[in-house]
């Protein structure tokens, strides 16, 4: 089963206490789908410039991410530069040039309208409620968002909120979202906006799942309270970079893998997708993702049961 992705393919620059390195590829499209690959096929929707080049393509290609559904134009690609020395858990940034992406215009091709499972990256809501528009058939469509289009775009996202299965952010968003500094209490006015789940990512405290009463009929009871999946603890975080989109390709990459989605098995996609983030920090940009194997991730999942197993 496929999962369409749309978002950016950028490039960044990124300076931490571990070093520093220069147009790594990056963007969220790019973190989501190197992720999520490892459990399921994956389409890619965003658009590049001239400076993306073949060898930036293959890193997807490699990984069997099908990138018809990047569109080539002329102009350069999205960049972003950041840093990370005060604090690893807030990155400081830079400079942002959109760009390419600053036009962007995301159109589903023909051969993408199979796909079973959407996720809608952070981009402007406006852009993700077209798409969703035109995958009226999704079985499962998940979404993210950031502060900017909470505070200044706040009514087309909530349009976007309604017809969300799962919503990914983090705490602070989610405080943001629902104007309301107690998590518990921000979850229930998000969930009652519309999402049927929402996903809180806490970077290296883990994340916890919060869930309405219709993503998984007749099962209520099951799921009433919130679930926390743990984060592994690591002796070196080299760039935070992408944790959080590695975090939502791993997590929902392992529900596309899936015949049927029970609290079962969104409690397990919770743990992968954990395993996926803890994955990514420990190289600069995507490198760490390029080159898993199936083995290494079922190790680490193996890792994160430990943590959070009592008896």
């Amino acid at each position: 089963m496929a999962i369409l992705v749309v978002g950016s393919v950028a490039f960044d620059s990124i300076e931490t206490p571990s070093g520093h390195a220069e147009r790594c590829l990056g963007g969220a499209a790019t973190y989501f789908s190197l992720a999520a690959s490892y459990f399921t096929d994956v389409r890619v929707i965003a658009v590049v410039g001239e400076d993306f080049t073949a060898a930036e393509e293959d890193v997807l290609k490699r990984r069997g991410v099908d990138t018809r559904g990047i569109e080539h134009v002329a102009g350069k690609s999205f960049f972003w530069r950041g840093s990370y020395l005060k604090n690893l858990n807030e990155a400081q940034t830079h400079e942002t040039h959109l760009n390419v992406f600053e036009t962007f215009s995301p159109s589903v091709p023909a051969e993408y309208a199979d796909s079973e499972f959407l996720f809608l990256a952070n981009i402007d809501p406006m852009l993700q409620a077209n798409v969703r528009k035109q995958m009226p058939r999704v079985r499962m469509v998940c979404g993210d968002t950031m502060n900017y289009w909470i505070n200044d775009h706040r009514e087309n996202l909530e349009k976007v909120l309604t017809g969300l299965d799962g919503l990914l952010i983090n705490d602070g968003e989610a405080k943001l979202l629902a104007k309301d500094a107690n998590l518990v209490r921000a979850a229930e006015k998000i969930l009652a906006s519309g999402p049927k789940s929402l996903i809180v990512k806490h970077g290296e405290y883990g994340a916890t799942a919060f869930f309405g009463d219709k993503l998984f009929p007749g099962e209520t009871n099951h799921v009433a309270l919130p679930f926390r999946a743990p984060a592994l603890p690591l002796s070196e975080v080299v760039d935070p970079t992408g944790a959080g989109d590695s975090f939502a390709g791993g997590f929902f990459g392992y529900l596309a893998s899936h015949q049927e989605i029970t609290p079962a098995t969104f409690k397990r996609a919770m743990f992968y997708g954990g395993v996926m983030g803890s994955f990514a920090v420990e190289r600069f940009g995507t490198e760490r993702l390029q080159a898993l194997t199936r083995e290494e991730i079922d190790r680490r999942f193996a890792l994160f049961r430990e943590l959070s197993h009592l008896d």
